[in-house]
This record gives C-alpha cells, structure tokens and sequence, in this order.
C-alpha cells in the first residue's frame, strides 16, 4: 500500500467546487495534485496557487491551470505534507526549500490540511533538522550568530553547490536534536537579522489525514 497516494486521494475529498486551493510541494503532494488533476477532468471548478514552481510544473502537466498569489483574495484550504509532526500539531517543514512560499500560503488560507504517512509522526520534534531560509546578503554573518546562539547550522548543498531557494535565498539546517524546545528557538531565530522565515509551522492545520496500513486516518485538530 502506496501510504502517500492513500492521503493524497483522501484529502481531495475536502476540495469543494468553487474553491481556491493552495498546492503544498513535496512527494505526498505529488499525490493530492494528480487526484485533483482527475477531479478537475471531471468537471471540478476550482482555483489554485502553488507554494513552489516544482509544484506548478507538475500542475501544468496534468493540465491545471495556476494563479499567482497576488491575482488571488485568499485561499479556502491549503493542502501540504510535514517533515515531521508531532501530537500538539507542531511541525517541520522544509525539507523540499519551499518553506517560505508553504508558510506563506497556509498563513493565508481559511483552512489547511496536513496529509503525510505515520512515518511522520513524533512524540515531539527534533529527528529531522529544523530548516530555515536566510537571506544570502552577509549569510556567513547570519550562520555565525545561529552558532553563537547554539542552533548549529549547517548551510545546505545541492550538487556541490550552495542550494537556492524559489526565492533566491539559501537555506541552513539546524540540527537541534530530538525534543529541542521549541518555544526558546524560534526566539532566538527570531531574533537574528537575515533569517527570512524558519521551518517551524506550530498549530497551523484544521486536520491531519495521517497515512497507516490500515488506510488514511482523520485527526481533528480541536484548537482550530
């Protein structure tokens, strides 16, 4: 059983006609994206925004169409996967480099969803490093004030070289550890001048649809 394509399937059933949806990025969402796709060819009637051009070149090849953000008044559901998360819906993001645009877009929708396989949850956050986007402008002067705080980041490499983000910018991995508290990093980074945004996405979702052996799994988030 292909637990992201079980997700993915299950959270278009939350995409109602008329809607706009904000496309999350990564290998769960590939599977949302192609039943939407489907959903559409049908004769679904929605809007859609991306939260990374990855996403809206798969888009274009199934044949949707994208909107910019800023053609947009807002979203109704947002739909993307977690790095990792834990039992407070607290979670990382970033591990594709699309944090910025990701937070950005579930920030703006009415709703948002998170869907991932049970591989992704945790008792609390810290096995996968903590993602942040920083400016590239005097990034050795940023990355040296993450050390001097303790945060020990390492700048992220693609093919030998420095990553760039979507947005031109670089992105560091803290590697905190598990059960780092969330509460004193998130300070710290922001308090550092050159952070753009941090992969900390704390309380953000309505619901989690959670991907098991069992099938996909509903966890209503009772703070939203």
């Amino acid at each position: 059983m292909n637990l992201k394509e079980v997700v993915g399937k299950k959270a278009v059933e939350y995409v109602k006609d008329g809607m706009i949806v904000g496309l999350g990025t990564g290998s769960t969402v590939f599977y949302f994206v192609h039943a939407l796709a489907d959903r559409v060819k049908e004769g679904l009637n929605v809007e859609m925004v991306s939260t990374s051009i990855q996403t809206v070149e798969l888009a274009k090849s199934l044949g949707l169409t994208i909107k910019e953000l800023e053609e947009i008044d807002h979203i109704d559901l947002a739909v993307d996967g977690v790095d990792e998360i834990d039992k407070d819906f607290n979670a990382i993001k970033g591990g594709g480099a699309a944090l910025f645009r990701e937070k950005i877009v579930a920030d703006i929708a009415r709703e948002v969803i998170w869907i991932y396989d049970e591989s992704k949850d945790v008792e609390k956050l810290g096995n996968f490093n903590l993602p942040v986007e920083i400016l590239p402008f005097g990034y050795s002067h940023t990355i040296r004030k993450m050390e001097e705080a303790g945060l020990k980041p390492v700048l992220r490499l693609k093919d030998g070289a420095t990553l760039i983000t979507d947005n031109n910018n670089y992105i560091v991995d803290l590697h905190l550890g598990y059960g780092f508290d969330i509460k004193a990093v998130k300070e710290k980074l922001e308090s550092i001048v050159g952070v753009v945004e941090h992969g900390l996405f704390l309380n953000m979702c309505k619901l989690c649809i959670k991907g098991t052996e069992e099938g996909a799994v509903i966890i209503e988030n009772p703070n939203k």
